[in-house]
Parts: C-alpha cells; sequence; structure tokens
C-alpha cells in the first residue's frame, strides 16, 4: 500500500512544518522554524510509492517531463481534511530514484501588518512607478512579503497588476485591483519574456518572482524607468549586497550606465531574515533602504560602501 501523501502533509501542517521532503530508501523529513528533522514513527519510502502519489498531482505534461528526467517545479491545492491547503513541490530524481519537496503556502495571503514589516511598505505599494526589491536568504519570507504587498495593491488600488512566477505560490483573485497571474514554463518562456510581455499588457505594477540574470534585471530597470511599479526579489543578504549583485549582472562596459539607471529608478530595499522569537515562533528582522537622494548619488557614483551609514541614520 502507497503511503498516504494528504494525512502526511496534514500531519505536518499540525506539526507547523514549513517544507516537507520525500526521499526513496528514507523516511520523511522536515523543516520546522527553520530546523530539519526527520519525521519519527514513520516508515522508509519506497521509490515507487513517492512516483504514485507525485502522479496523482502533477499534470499530463508535468509527468511525461519528469518521465524523461526532467526536475518539476509547480504549485499545487490538495484537499486536505482541515480544507484547501497549496503547496509548492519540486520533484526530482536522485541516483535514479523520485524525490519529492513540499513547501506549504498559506491559503490567505497575511497583511503587511501581520507580517509586522515596516509601515513604509505599504507606501511603496501605492507608489506610481519605481523599482522596489525585497532581498534575504532562501526560505526567509521573501515570496511571503511580495505577496504581502500584491495584496495591499489589490484591496486599495484600482490597477491592472501583472505578476511572473515559477511557480505560482499564493493565488490572488482581483478585488479592485485586476490581476493576472503568469507562470514561468506554463504561460511564459522566462521572467524575462513575462516582464517584457507585460510592458505591452496595459499593467500599472508588475511583479517579478525574481531577478535571477541580466536579461531580467534589465526588463525590470526598463519596466520601472517606463512608468511601472515594478516589484521583485533577489537572492543577497542585505540591502548594498543587492545593489552591488544587480550591477555585477552587466557586462563591465554596461555597469555605469545600469547604475545612472539603477539610481533613476529605486525606490527602495527590504531585506529580511527570519529569526527565532523564543517562544516557539518566528519573526522578520528587516532592514529598510529608501532611496533618498544621497542613496541615489552613491548608487550613481558606485561608492555602495557608503550606504550603511545612510541606513543608519535614516533608520
Amino acid at each position: 500500500m502507497p503511503f498516504d501523501l494528504n494525512a502526511l502533509l496534514e500531519y505536518a501542517l499540525t506539526k507547523r512544518a514549513s517544507d516537507l521532503h520525500l526521499s526513496s530508501g528514507q523516511t520523511p523529513f522536515w523543516r520546522v522554524l527553520g530546523k530539519l528533522e526527520r519525521v519519527s514513527g514513520f516508515p522508509e519510502l519506497a521509490s515507487e510509492d513517492i512516483t504514485r502519489v507525485l502522479e496523482l498531482i502533477l499534470s499530463n505534461e508535468e509527468r511525461e517531463l519528469w518521465a524523461g528526467g526532467r526536475e518539476i517545479d509547480t504549485g499545487v491545492t490538495l484537499t486536505l481534511a482541515s480544507g484547501d491547503e497549496r503547496f509548492r513541490v519540486n520533484c526530482f530524481l536522485e541516483s535514479g530514484k523520485a524525490t519529492a519537496a513540499f513547501r506549504h503556502i498559506a491559503s490567505k495571503v497575511p497583511s503587511l501588518s501581520e507580517l509586522h514589516l515596516p509601515d513604509i511598505l505599504a507606501n511603496i505599494a501605492h507608489k506610481p512607478h519605481g523599482l522596489f526589491l525585497i532581498c534575504g536568504p532562501s526560505g526567509h519570507g521573501k515570496s511571503t512579503t511580495l505577496a504581502s504587498m500584491i495584496r495591499e495593491i489589490n484591496e486599495n488600488r484600482n490597477a491592472h497588476i501583472i505578476t511572473i512566477e515559477d511557480p505560482i505560490e499564493f493565488v490572488h483573485r482581483s478585488q479592485k485591483s485586476l490581476v493576472h497571474q503568469r507562470e514561468v514554463g506554463k504561460d511564459t518562456a522566462s521572467f524575462a519574456d513575462g516582464a517584457r510581455s507585460a510592458l505591452r499588457q496595459d499593467p500599472d505594477v508588475i511583479a517579478i518572482g525574481e531577478i535571477r540574470d541580466r536579461d531580467v534585471a534589465s526588463a525590470a530597470l526598463t519596466a520601472a524607468e517606463t512608468g511601472h511599479l515594478v516589484l521583485s526579489t533577489l537572492h543577497a543578504p542585505d540591502a548594498v549586497t543587492s545593489i552591488d549583485r544587480i550591477v555585477d549582472l552587466f557586462s563591465v562596459a554596461r555597469q555605469d550606465a545600469a547604475c545612472a539607471q539603477l539610481a533613476f529608478v529605486l525606490i527602495g530595499i527590504c531585506a529580511q531574515k527570519l529569526i527565532d522569537d523564543g517562544a516557539g515562533g518566528r519573526l522578520c528582522a528587516a532592514e529598510l533602504l529608501i532611496a533618498t537622494p544621497a542613496v541615489r548619488n552613491c548608487i550613481r557614483t558606485r561608492r555602495t560602501e557608503q550606504i550603511p551609514s545612510l541606513i543608519q541614520t535614516g533608520a
């Protein structure tokens, strides 16, 4: 008998696990408050059992790609005993055997106030144009903060919001705004293609899941420069490193121009990290950089080493 995936996921949620890992020849592991732990009292999983349950939740196209040895990254909604729950699922082969990682996505997009994020993020969500970045380590809530800013816009602005995601995690229903969510690999070929195409789709707000390469960075800067509010995430430990990482994506010959463009369009950067609150939960510690004239000048002249003191002064 294959194991009951839904029951295991339900059990993981009762333990407040953010991630569940299924590996052939191993008992499941889960991540609770950032710590990876073995699920006690659960038998080892066979590759065939993992394959069976994954085939039930993957689309026909995804099953074919996975059977051909491709990694699959997708979002699924499963009906558990507690109700419908959404998960980001990554399926891959390890030594030719089925393996999967599940990450729970909250069914309700939290508000900025519920996340205890700086109040100014709500003000930034109402900006008509510019670029705002959310950075931090993997698994520290960047996507959640991005989704919360989209919620703020969706509830309070008459705007056309286009998101480009890989995969779609939080699902946004159009409220005061019109929301179109596009998934890389299904609705558009790449983040860069989706961002460039969005410019022809009458957007007010473009949310790019992640700036990964030069093409995406260039598309994001252009979209912000042409009068749109662009929100995105970036893997970087702090605000200053985020600026350097964006610039370093460009060739040496283009870096001065990229600095000038970034200085012109940047609204700010929120760097965040989840920390233990000492009471069995986690809180978000945030560093906020606002693009003041002094900060813009530092970016333009490539003197980013002076920005930390500006952040401290501005605090």
